[in-house]
């Protein structure tokens, strides 16, 4: 089991705060750190000192460590248009060496578009708009370098482009598609993306949503066209300690009032994470994120290190 850390700088973390806690993350032996890609918090509190960019921030952070994985839980496809994405991405993962993700979705959180003056079409429109950037994304990284990339779609053209700059990472970074959408999201997962991840759900929830991608790769022919399998992975909401009193207290920003959907958390020792973990893997899952809200709690990534790492293959 691959095991990264998955953050929300939204809730309330500078660049400092998140530079602090990649690092212990690879400190202590995870595979990757990956964050939110969001421009406001989701409850009554502001999340001071306000939001900072993803990839502004993981741009830095590729320069500041040396060997985790880093990325995005997952970048909204109504935030930047899909050329410019493909250039940051491409242009992180030289600054990484090669260790970079690009998770992506179609977007969601209404309030934080309203706030910032960003575009928030129907929901359909949206994932159409996403459906094209996997599109343009893949195509602009998998260009031969010397040749052009064009592509007319209803809401994006392009004519001409270079293609550049080509990321370390070829065909190009791993892309992520996730979600509990059960017609669309299969679709886009099956046809683009090298990972498909159900975020914060029950572990039946999450098979079923594993099927339902499966099925999606048999209808696109993935596994006839040579391509690599689908790497499964689970999002998991985490608050554990060595008491049920310290579990308790990590736990308590889960009952605060959040525009976010009901999520399935590990509350309680770290045996009982292992334990889920282990439910995960018999479903299909071989990657997990597991979701740690607290910046400034180092103690509770370093219990999961020490308690947790070493019960799970692969994860050093």
């Amino acid at each position: 089991m691959r095991v990264s850390v998955f953050t929300e700088p939204h809730r309330g973390a500078s660049y400092d705060d998140q530079l602090r806690f990649a690092r212990r993350v690879e400190e202590t032996g995870f595979e990757g750190f990956l964050r939110a890609d969001h421009y406001r918090s989701m409850g009554d509190d502001p999340g001071l000192p306000g939001p900072t960019d993803a990839w502004l921030t993981l741009a830095a952070l590729a320069r500041e460590t040396s060997r985790i994985r880093l990325g995005t839980l997952v970048t909204s496809a109504t935030f930047r248009l899909p050329g410019p994405l493909a250039v940051q991405v491409a242009q992180v993962d030289q600054m990484s060496g090669g260790r970079v993700e690009l998770g992506i979705g179609a977007g969601w959180y209404e309030r934080e578009h309203t706030a910032y003056g960003i575009p928030f079409p129907a929901v359909g429109e949206r994932f159409d708009r996403l459906a094209e950037q996997l599109e343009i994304i893949t195509g602009l990284w998998g260009t031969p370098s010397g040749e052009t990339y064009s592509f007319k779609g209803e809401h994006y053209q392009l004519f001409d482009a270079p293609a550049l700059p080509k990321p370390v990472q070829r065909p190009g970074p791993p892309l992520i598609v996730g979600g509990r959408g059960p017609k669309r999201t299969p679709e886009l997962a099956a046809r683009y993306a090298d990972e498909f991840n159900m975020p914060f759900k029950t572990v039946a929830e999450t098979a079923a949503a594993y099927q339902r991608v499966r099925e999606a790769c048999d209808r696109v022919g993935r596994t006839a066209s040579g391509r690599a399998p689908l790497v499964f992975s689970a999002g998991v909401v985490v608050a554990i300690g060595r008491t049920d009193v310290e579990a308790q207290r990590r736990a308590a920003p889960l009952h605060v009032k959040s525009a976010l959907p009901p999520e399935d958390p590990v509350v309680g020792s770290p045996a009982q994470l292992v334990d889920r973990l282990g439910e995960f893997a018999a479903v299909g899952a071989t990657r997990v994120h597991l979701r740690l809200i607290d910046f400034d709690d180092l103690d509770h990534l370093e219990l999961i290190a020490a308690e947790v790492l070493p019960q799970l293959d692969g994860t050093r």
